[in-house]
């Protein structure tokens, strides 16, 4: 398998996962406005670190269940019901627009990197996730689990959650206030990338029927 392509769809997952808004690109450009762009880029690169760890995990855990199809058939039918409604959730449901929330206060400004880790080491939906699409990704043919391919996916995914944190460091102050960052706007973004994938775990499903 070419490994950059690999790299390429490593960085498309990863981008489609940290994009929408959530505790860390929010809190990286947070800490950018409060303490300058350094300190957002530091603390974006300490939450990068945990994130290798993870996507590898993920991707060791999707390469366990590729040689089990029954289990991973039975978790692509629980994964597509749980889009699923997440799709109807953030498409219908979730309309109202949510009350500012309180801002994070971070004591000490020298441990941004720290930071990073602590708070992306916290958030441990990353495995899931990455297995998950690695799985969908291998059943495609579109990656294999050699350990060329597997370290340049987690490349690849380091680099989009890279990207998409320093988007929100460099471009959030200017696009804060338009619609396009609004609570329901990004409703109807992560509501729109989950239909698409129910779609695609769906096609899956179906074609292995």
């Amino acid at each position: 398998m070419n490994i950059t392509i690999t790299f390429i769809l490593g960085l498309l997952v990863a981008l489609v996962g940290v994009i929408p808004p959530g505790l860390l690109n929010m809190t990286a450009a947070k800490i950018s406005l409060k303490d300058g762009y350094s300190r957002g880029i530091t603390f974006s690169i300490g939450a990068c670190v945990i994130i290798v760890f993870q996507t590898y995990i993920g991707t060791l855990f999707a390469r366990y269940l590729s040689n089990h199809q029954d289990v991973v058939d039975i978790l692509q039918r629980v994964a597509f019901v749980l889009f699923v409604l997440i799709t109807i959730y953030f498409l219908l449901v979730a309309k109202k627009e949510a009350k500012p929330k309180a801002e994070l206060k971070v004591k000490s400004k020298k441990s941004r990197f720290f930071q990073g880790i602590l708070l992306s080491a916290l958030n441990v939906f990353p495995i899931p996730y990455y297995a998950y699409m690695s799985i969908t990704l291998a059943s495609f043919g579109w990656m294999d689990f050699e350990k060329t391919s597997i370290f340049s996916y987690v490349a690849g995914a380091t680099s989009g959650s890279f990207v998409a944190f320093y988007f929100y460091i460099f471009f959030f102050d200017k696009i804060k206030s338009k619609t396009l960052t609004s609570q329901k706007s990004m409703n109807y973004l992560i509501g729109t990338v989950t239909g698409i994938i129910s779609i695609i775990t769906l096609f899956h499903i179906l074609k292995d029927i």
